[in-house]
């Protein structure tokens, strides 16, 4: 998720390594926290895969990041094809989200939201027993049972988003 962050703030525009990093700490932060020792190493795998080029600033003195073609089709490809730990897993998922626009076809926007919706209705829990996952009110420890009550509070809170913004988006198509 890093690299997809990396594309989609570069996609807006160029900038600064250090510009990049808060962009990105900033949407992630608070769950993975982005350090030198794993952006800077990114860094240089998409300038050698040709997604990205570093420039000299004249005016900072410093190095101005910046998408290539190359990197600006990765990026569409990325956000239309998602892996399916990026529908799966919410915090992938807000990533994901953050850079959906970029996608210039509404249809391929509402594909992938479909594929969370889909997701979604697929029985889920934190726990089972015997293969069946169990629900909050089958829980006898409070702090399971609020585990289970938030996510199934998220979960529905979620499909209503994800239904509306795809009603809207065919509704503009």
């Amino acid at each position: 998720m890093l690299e997809l962050s990396i594309l989609g703030f570069l996609f807006e525009r160029p900038m600064h390594a250090y510009e990049l990093r808060q962009r990105i700490s900033g949407l992630s932060g608070h769950i993975r926290p982005v350090s030198d020792g794993a952006l800077y190493p990114a860094l240089n795998r998409l300038r050698a895969a040709g997604l990205i080029t570093k420039q000299h600033d004249a005016d900072t003195g410093r190095q101005l990041l910046e998408l290539t073609q190359t990197g600006r089709a990765d990026l569409l490809r990325r956000l239309r094809d998602p892996a399916p730990v990026e529908i799966t897993d919410r915090n992938n998922f807000l990533i994901l989200l953050a850079f959906l626009g970029h996608l210039p076809d509404r249809s391929d926007q509402i594909a992938v939201l479909r594929r969370r919706l889909d997701f979604y209705e697929q029985p889920a829990s934190y726990f089972y027993e015997q293969g069946r996952p169990l629900k909050a009110v089958e829980m006898t420890d409070r702090f399971r049972r609020g585990m289970l009550t938030l996510a199934a509070a998220t979960r529905k809170a979620d499909k209503e988003w994800l239904s509306a913004q795809i009603a809207e988006l065919e509704a503009d198509s």
